[in-house]
């Protein structure tokens, strides 16, 4: 299988005819086009750790039976569309001889994102590795597989916001896939309304975004009496704006992408509610060892047996251990979401069955972290840690 690598940047005056020249002028500024090229899956060489050290890690990640395991896996995969068609350059597979030291600041990793250049996702990227090299994909789930079949050494997810709550469709690609969570982010977002260059705010009529930006900034956007939206991306609305050179048709997006795009700023930090924050994870393929000498959080995912008090039980497990849960979210079962309950009344009623998901303060490593989990596997007839990753500090 190969994937087609198309071109990446396009400017506000060339046509989509046009796309794929060597170089165009924007603004009197020069924009190269890198040339597309072809990426052989089939050669990528994944590397194998020794089986000791797999030995090592995995004692500290507990698994529920592995036909659980295995039937939500298998009854969730869907088709992989594949990565962005705009990619400009997909990095070669890693290989043996150029797994070099990764820098504290990130130097040499290569960090997956879905969206174009100049989205929320890749400032969360390069928030967490500055000098990493960032690859934008078509959807969420290429993300993963780039991870997955060594194409790069990071994924970005966003998880949730602070105004829209948890992203589900995210959490399920987490069950789906086997990536571990090795760190998060916490971003301030800021929405910015973007145009062609010279127009004023009055003058738009219609206004692209994805559509939690455009929620998030419906009050502003009511008051101008704009049409609104939807499109993939933030930074996909910036660049059809500049593509199309319409003038009544404006974006919100981030100040880079109006960078990016040659667009002017019509308005900024546009969105209803100031304290607007957005988490992202950091995944990669193998966990990080887990240390004590600073913060860290753990993420799991579990199922209960039926029962009065059932939650409540495999919640206290952690609260008798002085282990403070910081979030906690329920899914229904995609492959059963109904569970059957038996009663002495006629019929047998019929109850959603939860996937249940928690981040706890705690390492791997902590002694009270690993008997929590131990307790929890009497009344959870699945568990899986997602990763157990420092804590997000804002320096």
């Amino acid at each position: 299988m190969a994937l087609k690598v198309l071109p990446m940047w396009a400017g506000a005056n060339q046509s989509h005819s046009q796309l794929g020249a060597s170089c165009f002028v924007q603004n009197k500024k020069k924009v190269h086009v890198f040339s597309s090229c072809r990426v052989n899956l089939a050669k990528c060489e994944i590397l194998r750790h020794n089986n000791v050290e797999k030995k090592r890690l995995m004692s500290l990640y507990g698994t529920g039976s592995s036909s659980t395991d295995e039937r939500i896996d298998e009854s969730q995969i869907t088709e992989l569309k594949g990565f962005h068609k705009d990619l400009y350059s997909l990095p070669r597979p890693l290989s043996a001889v150029d797994r070099d030291p990764i820098g504290s600041n990130g130097t040499k990793v290569r960090v997956a994102y879905q969206g174009l250049p100049g989205t929320y996702s890749e400032i969360a990227a390069l928030e967490a590795y500055p000098m990493c090299k960032t690859v934008p994909c078509d959807q969420i789930e290429s993300v993963f597989k780039a991870v997955e079949l060594w194409l790069v050494d990071k994924g970005v997810l966003p998880i949730e916001n602070s105004v829209g709550g948890s992203i589900h469709r995210n959490y399920d690609l987490l069950l789906r896939h086997r990536l571990h969570i090795v760190g998060e982010v916490e971003l301030v977002v800021n929405h910015y309304l973007l145009g062609l260059p010279g127009v004023r705010k009055e003058e738009l009529t219609h206004v692209l975004s994805d559509p939690q930006a455009l929620e998030q900034c419906e009050i502003t956007l009511n008051k101008l009496g704009i049409v609104k939206v939807s499109t993939e991306d933030t930074a996909g609305a910036a660049q059809i704006v500049a593509l199309d050179g319409i003038r009544e048709t404006g974006a919100i997006a981030t100040l880079q992408a109006a960078e990016i795009y040659g667009l002017d700023i019509v308005a900024q930090t546009i969105q209803d509610d100031s304290d607007n924050v957005t988490r992202f994870l950091i995944l990669a393929r193998e966990p990080i060892i887990p240390r004590i000498d600073k913060p860290h959080k753990t993420s799991i995912v579990f199922t209960l047996k039926e029962g009065p008090g059932v939650l409540f039980k495999a919640l206290a497990v952690f609260a008798h251990r002085d282990i403070n849960i910081s979030k906690i979210d329920s899914r229904p079962q995609r492959n059963r979401p109904l569970r059957i309950v038996d009663d002495s009344n006629k019929g047998s009623p019929m109850y959603f069955d939860y996937l249940f998901y928690i981040d706890f303060e705690a390492t791997m490593a902590d002694p009270r972290a690993q008997l929590a989990l131990t307790h929890l596997k009497e009344f959870a007839t699945f568990l899986r840690v997602l990763g157990s990753y420092p804590i997000y500090k804002v320096l």
